[in-house]
């Protein structure tokens, strides 16, 4: 084989046949291409032909290693421009056209799956492209880089698949939006013809690309002629098994199940083309594949979510002996945790109660351990296997906490996204964490349905005969029940087994998956109980929906409130009353926004609730800060009880804790304090920027603001399918940064000051907003506020929208507050504030009714500052 080059910035031939030399001129200015890594190459294929390919190539010599990107149809290089720019130092990119696409030499005749892993072969041969190589893939250019690496084992290190597909899943016959363009008389008119096809592939992107963007995909396809190989390469996609490059892309679907190289799945799930079950087949074939999902990103994975650049390239430099620093192990141990349901063995023969459901059914120790027992056994013989996943759509009851413990005892991994994300929240939450099983109520079923998730149901015993079948569930929790009574029991899991996938609450951004081993499950269970001194004398009242799952394990009797435990605004005094006479609970845990409907109610309790609430030794509240006054008022509630308020969240919880007490006497401060660090727990700041970013050293010294970093056994093991957000959450190795803004004291105690989004940079650097708002809600007639940024990154200004004492409805109309107010609130802040705004209400977020949405109050008064009626959306 030969290879010459052309002078950087000219593009190859347009002529028809092999080994045209003919050439147009040099590549217009396309945004974000650089001209000098345009390339001609002309390459000789093992046919003597002679064809002249578009390359772009970085030119790094002596590469550490090569990107090799392959674009699909009917993009061309133009796809992978952000990656060559994002190449670590030493990789080289080299990102060919297609022959017959892009700026390549345009042929006679189609070409095959087949011949086109034999061209990209012999351009890389060319090239003198050896290893280590990672191959990077995206549509039907996904198949064609595996053909090529199952061809170059010896130069592969890895390989990277963007929204591709290498096989077509049992029962598939291929997207259908490429069957409707190869469809009888449609593929020559709509892919060749006419520039619909060409068109059509950009209009998928989420958001819509610039139109400079789109117009420089399709520069090169202007005429028929010029688009010729766009319909050859759909006429090319073996969709029937008669088609002749069937075998070819059947051969490379099974070599990729070999492939023994570290592997990145990155994917937007709004892809219309390649869906969730192309997706699903790539993780059978690869199961040690990292994945990120870019939730929002469609078709056209490096244009939707162009952040992908980077965590390719950081990728490539983690990968084995590339000579940077590699994630830290996780700490070996001999020990294997206690089982997750090791109460509920130890107490087999207790009748006590074990689950109350307040106004419901009443669930023994013994009761629930025979329970779970044969629901374990059931489902593992009918199909459950270790590892699976388990969503479970069940409201707070004893069929959901038998489910749970059953789950875990089988071997496999529950998840749990609550019905506050929303439908859609909730189907994109169980769609990325790929569930196997889900266990659903009625209303669950109906869910499961409308999300279309791919798992086979099992419905609880309230789920009437005609809904359930109607609905696809294929057993009753009764039924896997009955199997289990004379099946084996399961082995029991190891230690570093996953056994959850809990979604955050969606508060800041699009919900996440955090996912727990057995051993950080058993090692939050101990600190939970040691901290808070619980013993099997106590009983919990959990009015928050995790600790409602949590009491058997942590061996203590648990009462759930006749509520919706998803709106915790719902709890009123009555309720938690009779919840804690229900079980003679010892201890309650309850969010703010229940305790405030709590204190707002407590009039209404007769003596004798009254009398049961005295018996409470032990109040926890934890998912927001806790204002000292709200503690302060619950004392005439809960007149015995010490409150605590852990702090945490879902990846890690609880973190530190303080007690009413300990909140009075650290005074007021530049935010919420939240405690010294529990046993076993190491927090750390890292200091924030000028932009507001935190990146930087660890450091423990007082006063010291950034985000607040922690490390403890019972930290979650990784973010599920978000492979590049737990790197960045996992920065040094072993430590988890929360997001959240803070400092510590002189007495090592943590302060919060809000949430690393919400920091408002200024022209004379960060500005944190708890501070401010905790300052602006103590000036007379402000019930609540929120400090936010408006303007643009570095020149924002400090906007302070409060809500008056007194204020009503459900209207977001802005106003600007009365100069009496405004100046008050002026006076209190601390920091210049440019404007005070008043509002009907804050939004807060859906499942605490506690964490105020700043980054919509910030939209909202920047509409409105702007000119715009009542600061509404547009």
């Amino acid at each position: 084989m030969t290879a010459t080059r052309t002078d950087t910035g000219t593009a190859p031939g347009t002529g028809t046949g092999a080994g045209t030399a003919a050439r147009i001129p040099a590549l217009p200015p396309f945004p974000g291409l650089d001209p000098a890594w345009s390339r001609t190459v002309t390459v000789a294929d093992s046919t003597g032909a002679r064809h002249e390919w578009h390359v772009l190539d970085n030119g790094v010599a002596d590469p550490v290693g090569t990107l090799l990107c392959v674009h699909g149809n009917p993009t061309w290089s133009y796809l992978w421009r952000l990656l060559v720019a994002a190449a670590p130092p030493g990789w080289r990119v080299v990102a060919p056209d297609h022959l017959g696409m892009g700026w390549s030499q345009r042929l006679d005749a189609p070409r095959t799956l087949e011949q086109r892993v034999a061209d990209l072969g012999d351009l890389t041969a060319a090239l003198g492209v050896t290893g280590p190589v990672v191959t990077v893939g995206h549509d039907w250019g996904g198949v064609i880089s595996l053909g090529w690496a199952l061809a170059h084992r010896a130069d592969l290190r890895g390989v990277v698949l963007c929204n591709t597909a290498v096989a077509m899943p049992e029962g598939d016959w291929g997207p259908v939006l490429i069957r409707a363009a190869d469809a009888p008389g449609v593929r020559t008119a709509v892919t060749v013809g006419t520039p619909v096809f060409v068109r059509a592939t950009t209009a998928l992107s989420r958001p819509p690309l610039p139109r400079a963007v789109r117009d420089a995909f399709a520069a090169p396809y202007a005429t028929a002629a010029r688009r010729r190989a766009v319909g050859d390469f759909v006429a090319d996609i073996p969709f029937s098994p008669g088609h002749p490059s069937r075998p070819v892309q059947e051969a490379i679907a099974e070599g990729v199940r070999t492939l023994d190289v570290p592997a990145l799945l990155l994917w937007g799930p709004r892809d219309p083309v390649f869906g969730e079950r192309y997706l699903a087949d790539l993780r059978e074939r690869l199961p040690h594949a990292a994945l990120h999902r870019y939730e929002g990103a469609s078709h056209l994975l490096p244009e939707d979510a162009p952040q992908y650049a980077d965590a390719v390239a950081q990728w490539v430099t983690e990968l084995p002996g590339s000579g940077t620093v590699e994630p830290a192990p996780p700490a070996a141990s001999d020990d294997d945790p206690p089982p997750l349901w090791a109460s509920l063995t130890e107490r087999a023969g207790d009748e006590s109660p074990a689950v109350v459901e307040v106004g419901g059914e009443t669930v023994s120790w013994a009761q629930l351990h025979r329970r779970v027992e044969h629901l374990a056994a059931g489902l593992a013989a009918s199909g459950v296997r270790p590892g699976q996943r388990v969503g479970l759509l069940v409201e707070p009851s004893a069929d959901l906490t038998a489910a749970v413990y059953a789950v875990w005892r089988a071997g496999a991994v529950i998840v749990v996204a609550d019905k506050g994300l929303g439908l859609r929240g909730m189907r994109r939450a169980l769609r990325s964490a790929a569930v196997d099983h889900v266990v659903c109520s009625t209303a669950g079923l109906a869910a499961a349905r409308l999300m279309g998730l791919p798992a086979s149901r099992i419905a609880t015993g309230s789920v009437p005969a005609l809904p359930r079948r109607a609905l696809g569930a294929v057993r009753t929790l009764a039924e896997v029940e009955d199997a289990g009574r004379g099946a084996p029991a399961p082995v029991v899991p190891p230690g570093d087994a996953d056994c959850a996938v809990l979604f955050t609450s969606g508060a800041t951004g699009p919900a996440k998956g955090v996912v727990y081993t057995r051993r950080q499950a058993a090692a939050q269970l101990a600190l939970v109980r040691g901290t808070y001194r619980l013993t099997p004398e106590d009983r919990l009242v959990a009015a928050f929906a995790p600790f409602a799952l949590l009491g058997p394990a942590l061996g203590i009797g648990t009462a759930v409130p006749d509520i919706d435990i998803t709106a915790p605004g719902s709890l009123t005094a009555r309720d938690l009353a009779e919840a804690v006479s229900a079980v003679g609970a010892t201890v309650v845990f309850a969010s703010p926004a229940a305790l405030r409907r709590v204190v707002a109610t407590a009039a209404d309790l007769t003596a004798a609730q009254r009398t049961a609430l005295g018996g409470v030794r032990l109040l926890m509240s934890a998912g927001a800060p806790v204002p000292a006054a709200l503690l302060e008022a619950l004392r005439d509630v809960l007149p015995s009880a010490e409150a605590h308020t852990p702090y945490g969240m879902t990846e890690a919880l609880p973190v530190t804790d303080v007690s009413a007490a300990e909140v009075a006497a650290a005074g007021e401060g530049e935010g919420v304090c939240v405690g010294r660090p529990l046993a076993g727990v190491d927090v750390r700041i890292s200091p924030l920027r000028a932009d507001g970013g935190a990146d930087g050293d660890l450091t423990g010294a007082p006063g010291v603001t950034g985000e607040v970093c922690v490390r403890a056994a019972h930290v979650r093991d990784r973010y599920d399918a978000l492979w590049a957000t737990d790197r960045a959450a996992s920065r040094p190795p072993g430590w988890h940064r929360t997001g959240d803004v803070g400092h510590l004291d002189a007495e090592g105690r943590l302060w919060i000051e809000g949430r690393l989004p919400h920091v408002v940079t200024t022209a004379a650097g960060p500005v944190t907003p708890v501070g401010i708002e905790q300052r602006a809600e103590r000036v007379p007639g402000v019930a609540a506020a929120a400090a936010v940024g408006v303007g643009p990154a570095g020149g924002q200004v400090v906007v302070v929208v409060v809500v008056p004492e007194g204020a009503g409805g459900r209207s977001r109309r802005l106003r600007v507050a009365g100069p009496d107010l405004a100046d008050a609130v002026r006076a209190a802040a601390g920091v210049e504030v440019a404007a005070v705004l008043t509002a009907a209400r804050l939004p807060v977020d859906i499942r605490h009714q506690s964490k105020v949405d700043r980054r919509q109050v910030a939209a909202r008064a920047a509409r409105f500052l702007a000119g715009r009626p009542g600061g509404r959306r547009s």
